[in-house]
């Protein structure tokens, strides 16, 4: 089975939508490539939405178009990159943003305030990387396709403990029965897979 076939197990099966392949066609013709195959399958079969209540991604249509977003993504980390370059400070961002060659391309966020990206770093678009730039602090690249990288987000989020996003020091002032009451309203603790189109 492949990560694309896990992450649809996962998440379920997406509300009816028609996949249009020119649809893609603006957005590669900006960026000078096709995009991952499996990212534009997901996004084509589930739409511009939210992933397990964290995950941001966009299609090239609906409310929020990719295209847009990813124009004023590459402009605004490139910029924040040419402030850092001129005080001598690559570290934090070392890559480059479409346009220029090698750059970056922007496809969602967290809601944790990461930025993700497509690092073309092959000729073959199925080969890209994911890179996430951490709260503008540095980034990570995680070495396989969007679809594994969305399964692996996905899972993080169902692997936490039932009492994950409250701060232990709050902990001694809830009473078990309000715990418990977060915990089933999804507030805290463990985050059920799930897709929400906007």
């Amino acid at each position: 089975m492949s990560s694309l076939d896990e992450l649809q197990a996962l998440l379920g099966a997406p509300a009816h939508r028609q996949p249009n392949p020119a649809d893609w066609d603006e957005v590669e013709q900006h960026i000078g490539s096709a995009l991952p195959s499996d990212y534009k399958r997901f996004l084509d079969a589930y739409g511009s939405g939210v992933m397990s209540g964290e995950l941001v991604v966009f299609h090239p249509t609906g409310s929020s178009p990719l295209l847009a977003r990813m124009r004023k993504t590459h402009q605004t980390f490139t910029e924040r990159r040419d402030r850092a370059l001129s005080r001598g400070d690559s570290g934090h961002i070392p890559y480059p943003f479409h346009p220029a060659p090698g750059g970056l391309i922007s496809w969602g966020y967290d809601y944790s305030g990461d930025e993700h990206f497509f690092l073309p770093c092959d000729p073959d678009p199925d080969r890209w990387k994911v890179v996430t730039m951490v709260h503008e602090e540095g980034c990570e690249t995680f070495d396989g396709p969007f679809s594994s990288f969305a399964l692996t987000f996905a899972r993080q989020l169902l692997d936490v403990d039932r009492y994950h996003g409250i701060e232990p020091e709050d902990l001694e002032f809830l009473e078990p029965e309000d715990l418990e009451e977060l915990v089933a309203n999804g507030e805290i603790g463990p985050v059920r897979p799930t897709f929400k189109p906007f």
